[in-house]
């Protein structure tokens, strides 16, 4: 069974386990069933759409493992996607959380990651006095859980991110780090993508006016919609930084090559002078000053130290040495 857990609750406490074909005739805003589904088969959704008149078109997409987050409205009920991610390694994973919510009722359909929620079944029965507020506070906490489990992808990110930046300052960027910085782009984008769209589906819980929605829990999700914003701002500073340091190693391997080249063109210069000189005096003409001279060849020597010396000198005041 594809059931994680069933119950019934009343005014903030958990009064009995259900199975996800029991119907249940409930009043008020107290008493309502949470129903934990991962990866449910056609039967067991065809199950719980009998039992709680869930829309087939609901139905059919909460069928699939991955779509962008969204929010439906189907007569009384009301059907979200949110999207789970975590890092696995060097790359996020990322999983869907379908969620319907009536007036006595939230279901959720988890696809991939599963660790999303984590206690937060335990957390919410432990403080009747929320949990008792209805389905609207527990669509709520598991919201706010969701985009909670953004932060921690950030922060891995980032401490990546400023090692390569500090890198990048000391010494070349190799091949594996430029395809690193690459593939670290290419994520957070997706991320950025993922983010703008559960802003939306916030924004829409706390601007609009939807079933099973109470005007009491908008201050709520304004707190889920704030947390998204944050995110969605580290996100897009990561992102910059990552085109800084790219754009950083680029300049200063630029330099180094610069440099480099420079003190070869001065040396290159330098030793020019002597070949030169040895250059003319090895065609072997007749009349060549200094070749009939004792010391001849000291006095050429010494023009040619003379010349790299003050070439040297010249390059050295011009920092090309």
């Amino acid at each position: 069974m594809s059931v994680i857990a069933a119950y019934y609750y009343n005014e903030g406490k958990r009064i009995r386990e259900i199975a996800i074909d029991e119907r249940i005739h409930l009043e008020g805003r107290s008493g309502f069933c949470w129903i934990a589904l991962r990866e449910p088969t056609a039967d067991e959704l065809s199950a719980i759409q009998a039992t709680y008149n869930l829309h087939p078109l609901a139905i059919d997409n909460a069928m699939h493992p991955l779509c962008p987050p969204k929010l439906e409205v189907y007569n009384d009920e009301l059907y979200i996607v949110a999207q789970t991610a975590e890092l696995v390694g060097d790359r996020i994973i990322y999983g869907k959380m379908a969620i319907f919510t009536g007036h006595n009722h939230l279901i959720t359909v988890r696809h991939g990651n599963g660790g999303a929620l984590g206690k937060l079944r335990e957390q919410l029965e432990a403080s009747p006095a929320l949990f008792g507020k209805g389905v609207d506070y527990v669509l709520h906490a598991i919201l706010h859980r969701v985009v909670d489990q953004y932060l921690p992808i950030f922060e891995m990110i980032e401490d990546d991110v400023l090692a390569m930046e500090r890198r990048s300052l000391d010494d070349f960027l190799g091949r594996e780090e430029v395809a690193r910085i690459f593939e670290l782009r290419s994520e957070l984008t997706r991320f950025q993508r993922t983010l703008g769209a559960m802003a939306e589906l916030v924004r829409k819980l706390v601007r609009g006016h939807f079933p099973c929605i109470s005007a009491e829990m908008r201050p709520y999700f304004q707190d889920v919609a704030d947390h998204v914003h944050r995110v969605q701002s580290m996100v897009d500073g990561l992102l910059l930084v990552l085109s800084t340091v790219f754009e950083a190693s680029s300049l200063l391997e630029a330099q180094r090559i610069g440099v480099i080249t420079r003190q070869l063109a001065a040396w290159a210069a330098i030793l020019a002078v002597p070949a030169g000189i040895a250059g003319i005096y090895g065609m072997n003409f007749r009349n060549m000053p200094g070749l009939n001279t004792a010391y001849g060849h000291l006095v050429v020597l010494g023009l040619m130290a003379m010349l790299c010396l003050i070439l040297f000198v010249r390059f050295k005041k011009s920092k090309w040495l």
